[in-house]
């Protein structure tokens, strides 16, 4: 069985800066970013990150020390060997004990570790492409809009490729020079004790050219804020909350890079009658105290503009639900349709005249326990809680 704290370097007495410093120790030595295809130094390198999660943590330290590793494994996400099921486990792990920075974990993506440490860029070639600002926007629509889909129109500001020198960010094209420190490379090669890397050229910034006269329009960012018009299309069944991503709609990128894009929150605004609740719809339905007992047929509206047929049976109680299967709100995702469900309010009648009153006292006298099961059982229990 491992041994968290041999593992680490460090006594069974270490305090928690010691068991951080063992931790950043080994680390670094078995980080995939420097033993890359070295499935041994992976495999490593989890138990390592594995150890320390356990360490680092007083109550899990705790539950280690007396009932050993398997009382702790069942917590860290894991399955496999090492406790972690996989590299991006461990390597989170690496991130929090070095402030956040992890990287790219044999191929993950991502700027390494070393990078941040000496200064360098992990992909000095795309150094000075830029991928443009996304932006964000709200959008009120109304719940039929919601239940049936709806495309809408909508006005934004972004930042666009400069129409004046087609976002090349010059005056003309015998502006643009080949840098001289690069060569137009956009980077530059430097040795740095036993890592040989290459970095973002500081003069071009990672351009491989520089320009000696900028365009006027732009002043050389080869971008221009520009009102656009775009059409918004919202799929039925849309919520509140929910967000809508178009992609590359947000500002133009610098240097050849990408666009953002747009995310759009929607507001639904409240309905009238129907409440939702995910897919499926509630209506109330107020009937009287006759139609509650003699039970009536009812026609009721559906949330996307069509009706439905209900039968309330006789001795329907207050708050009963209906549910008429598939006349809900549609799946945003196109997963089926939810349901309609109609809760009974059965109301007590006000306002009665002398007859009204008077057939009502008869049938006081008329009705029996029967009639009122759920009063009877009331009743019942009161009577046992005072025997």
């Amino acid at each position: 069985m491992s041994d968290y704290y041999n593992i680490l370097g460090v006594s069974k007495n270490a305090s928690q800066d010691e068991i951080k410093k063992g931790y950043r120790k080994q680390a670094l030595k078995y980080h995939p970013d420097k033993n890359p295809g070295d499935k041994q130094a992976e495999q490593q390198f989890k138990e390592i990150s594995e150890s320390y999660e356990v360490l680092s943590d007083e109550n899990k330290k705790r539950i280690y020390d007396q009932y050993g590793a398997d009382a702790v494994k069942g917590g860290m996400g894991g399955g496999g060997a090492g406790g972690f099921s996989s590299m991006e486990e461990a390597l989170h792990t690496f991130m929090n004990a070095f402030g956040g920075r992890g990287g790219g974990g044999g191929g993950g993506g991502g700027e390494s570790i070393f990078d941040s440490f000496f200064g360098f860029d992990s992909d000095p070639s795309s150094a000075g492409m830029r991928q443009g600002a996304s932006k964000k926007m709200s959008l009120t629509i109304t719940f039929e809009e919601a239940m049936k889909g709806v495309e809408k129109e909508a006005s934004i500001i972004n930042h666009v490729t400069c129409s004046t020198c087609q976002g090349s960010g010059a005056a003309d094209q015998k502006s643009i020079k080949t840098c001289s420190q690069c060569g137009g490379a956009g980077q530059v090669h430097q040795t740095r004790g036993f890592f040989s890397m290459a970095t973002v050229c500081p003069s071009c910034q990672g351009r491989g050219k520089r320009i000696t006269d900028p365009c006027q329009t732009c002043r050389g960012s080869g971008r221009e804020r520009q009102k656009q018009h775009i059409q918004i299309k919202i799929p039925a069944g849309i919520d509140s909350g929910m967000r809508l991503r178009m992609a590359g709609y947000g500002d133009a990128g610098e240097g050849g890079g990408p666009p953002g894009d747009l995310y759009v929150y929607i507001n639904v605004k409240p309905h009238d009658v129907f409440e939702r609740e995910g897919d499926d719809v509630i209506i109330e339905l107020p009937i009287s105290f006759s139609e509650a007992a003699l039970g009536i047929k009812k026609e009721m509206p559906t949330p996307i503009g069509g009706k439905a047929r209900i039968s309330i049976p006789e001795g329907t109680q207050n708050g009963k639900v209906f549910r008429v299967r598939g006349e809900g709100s549609p799946n945003v995702h196109g997963g089926g349709q939810g349901d309609l469900l109609v809760q009974v309010v059965v109301e007590t009648p006000v306002g009665l005249n002398d007859k009204q009153k008077d057939l009502l006292k008869e049938f006081a006298k008329l009705e029996g326990d029967h009639n009122s099961p759920r009063k009877r059982t009331f009743f019942d229990k009161l009577k046992r809680l005072f025997a």
